[in-house]
């Protein structure tokens, strides 16, 4: 028997208020009063059903007989009454007089009741916000209650299910492309990942989930879930996966270095999350919606070195790898400048030479382009002389172009060679009116940035596009992203630590990754160092002796942090300076190269190196200087090369 209590008698803390009920039914149902676990009665199964059923009811009303028919039916009339009237009696309680009016005929729930989970996240799904929806999403509705005895109720919870199984799986659908959209890769494959729980058969959640994991380096969970999603349609459903399907798990699968989407080796660290760039990668997403419709872009990202724009082209190329698409990208490095059309034998064995379509280019100008790449003297046999090699690029990234969209990416465009600089404004005209995104990383501050300035000005004027821009990060940016690297930091801790990577890095978003993942290495930055010594000093004119011994000793804690081998890939590289393949790396180290190859991996994915068909380069150059200050003796490197040239 239960003691009734007057309502401020029960809350007095709430001024006599009795606080409604809160009732999470999306997922395994779970119903708190004030923050607290209701009162175990309120939880039997019938209860819950009742209070729920009453909610969902429309105008919160249904009549006594209607109650009775749907979860007593298996009684006698005068038994079925009697469980009514005690649940009722259970619901009163817990919600107050004024809350459940039950009369001879109806019963009848206050507008505030009860608050279901469910319709604010209807809410949120209504105002398209689909992160916080995708919070809601625990499982299925009532999931795990099951009143077998009761049919009509079953029934009842059946259709329940179907409804809010397809309105989770679009909010979680929806909410990975969300996370991407900012550049959150390891949040969108945490959310597609409960999709694909929540309906191994659900194709749209399995596409989420397998662009997320691939373009959070995980390929291999990718290609798990593929295989996962094959084996539910054939064992539950009898059919087979999508063309759609099918044409994104094949891209999955082709990758390879310089072509493809990094993948994590094993035990790593994610990738920090595009933090602060998502307006950037906003405007970048939607230059290549406009281009795969057809109207041709071009965009320069402008940053200067640290501030991140070679990070934020590779996260459009990744997203449009995964996409219907041709994609062909390089990376010039100042050696470049002395090699006439150096730049454009990047892009052609970036991607631009395997692209769908360009056999249907005219015969003069695949034999103008094989004069540069002998992979396509192999492929197109001349027959007919070669035309001048800026209009077989026009005639060529057109027949590309009119396969699939096409998007070329050059990376520190300003150390490009001159016959390609060149062409590169007739390029961007002949491609107005083509599905072709012309995507150029400019190292801001650069004496050789002045280069584009031609091209720069034509935008928005004769040529579609726009001129991206970079900066530091300001203190919320750098405050997420101490929250991800340091989650289990408190409040204040967070605060300080936010303070001072501002304080030592200048916001520059390079040194502030390598001091918050040296952090996490164990390193304790000294309380007396010297700050960054300006917002205007720029890492094209700094040494590294003019950066915070904070900063120089994050780059030392990591790279101490690697293994033996990717310290010696990596320490060669540094010795060398220039761009280097994994045959030549392999040689100056003397290591084994299935060896190389993973150290490369590692320090790709750690972003010391990046990659482009040709071979790997210094993400940062300040880095390579501080190594070669710090950590790699003058013996070594020239003992890296004396073997290479041995």
């Amino acid at each position: 028997m239960y003691l009734r209590l007057p309502a401020g008698a029960a809350y007095p803390i709430l001024g006599g208020a009795m606080p409604s009920p809160y009732c999470r039914v999306l997922g395994p149902v779970r119903v708190t009063v004030a923050g607290a676990d209701a009162p175990a009665e309120l939880l039997w199964r019938k209860h819950v059903a009742l209070l729920v059923y009453l909610a969902r009811s429309p105008r919160k009303s249904r009549t006594r007989e209607h109650l009775i028919g749907l979860l007593w039916s298996d009684r006698d009339e005068r038994q079925a009454r009697h469980s009514l009237s005690e649940a009722l009696r259970v619901l009163r309680r817990a919600l107050g007089d004024e809350r459940l009016v039950a009369d001879v005929d109806q019963v009848r729930l206050a507008p505030d009741a009860v608050t279901l989970d469910c319709d604010r996240f209807a809410e949120l799904c209504e105002r398209r916000e689909w992160a916080n929806a995708a919070e809601l999403v625990d499982g299925e509705f009532l999931e795990g209650l099951a009143i077998p005895e009761a049919n009509d109720f079953e029934n009842w919870l059946a259709a329940e299910r179907a409804l809010w199984r397809a309105q989770a799986l679009e909010a979680l659908v929806q909410g990975v492309a969300a996370d991407l959209a900012r550049g959150d890769a390891a949040a969108a494959a945490r959310v597609g990942l409960r999709a694909v729980a929540l309906d191994p058969t659900s194709e749209p959640a399995a596409r989420a989930a397998i662009r997320a994991l691939t373009l959070a380096g995980d390929r291999g969970a990718a290609l798990r879930v593929a295989d996962e999603l094959v084996r539910a349609l054939h064992d539950m459903l009898g059919a087979e996966v999508s063309e759609e399907t099918a044409r994104l798990v094949a891209r999955v699968r082709d990758t390879r270095v310089g072509r493809r989407v990094v993948a994590a080796p094993p035990d790593t660290r994610p990738r920090p999350p595009l933090v602060g760039r998502s307006d950037e990668l906003a405007m970048l997403s939607a230059a290549w919606q406009r281009a795969c419709s057809g109207r041709g872009q071009v965009v320069i990202v402008e940053g200067e070195p640290g501030e991140g724009k070679t990070r934020l082209i590779e996260e459009l190329v990744a997203h449009a790898r995964l996409d219907e698409a041709s994609v062909a990208t390089a990376r010039a490095v100042p050696a470049d400048q002395r090699t006439e059309w150096s730049a454009l034998a990047g892009l052609l064995a970036g991607g631009l030479g395997d692209a769908p379509g360009l056999a249907g280019a005219p015969p003069g100008a695949l034999a103008g382009l094989a004069m540069l790449d002998s992979d396509l003297q192999t492929r197109f046999r001349a027959t007919a002389p070669g035309i001048p090699i800026g209009e077989a690029l026009g005639a060529a990234v057109g027949a590309i172009a009119a396969e699939q969209p096409l998007l070329i990416a050059l990376d520190d465009v300003q150390w490009s060679d001159r016959a390609t600089l060149a062409t590169l404004p007739a390029l961007a005209r002949d491609t107005a009116a083509r599905a072709v995104l012309l995507l150029l990383g400019l190292s801001r501050g650069s004496p050789e940035s002045e280069r584009l300035d031609e091209l720069r000005a034509r935008l928005g004027r004769d040529l579609e596009g726009a001129v991206v821009r970079l900066g530091r990060f300001d203190a919320a940016a750098l405050r997420e992203l101490v929250r991800w690297a340091l989650p289990q930091y408190d409040a204040d801790d967070a605060e300080r630590l936010t303070r001072r990577v501002e304080r030592d890095t200048g916001g520059l978003p390079l040194l502030a990754v390598a001091m918050l993942e040296a952090v996490v290495a164990g390193f304790s930055p000294a309380p007396d160092a010297t700050a960054w010594p300006s917002r205007q000093r720029t890492l094209v004119d700094s040494l590294p002796g003019d950066l915070p011994p904070a900063v120089i000793g994050g780059i030392c804690v990591r790279f101490r942090a690697l293994p033996a081998p990717a310290q010696q890939v990596l320490g060669a590289a540094a010795a060398l300076d220039q761009r280097l393949s994994a045959q030549r790396l392999g040689r100056a180290t003397a290591l084994d190269r299935p060896i190389v190859e993973g150290a490369l991996d590692l320090l790709e994915w750690n972003r010391w190196l990046v990659a482009d068909a040709r071979g790997y380069v210094f993400a940062a150059p300040i880095e390579r200087a501080v190594l070669l200050q710090e950590m790699v003796t003058p013996g070594q490197a020239r003992r890296y090369r004396e073997n290479l040239t041995t």
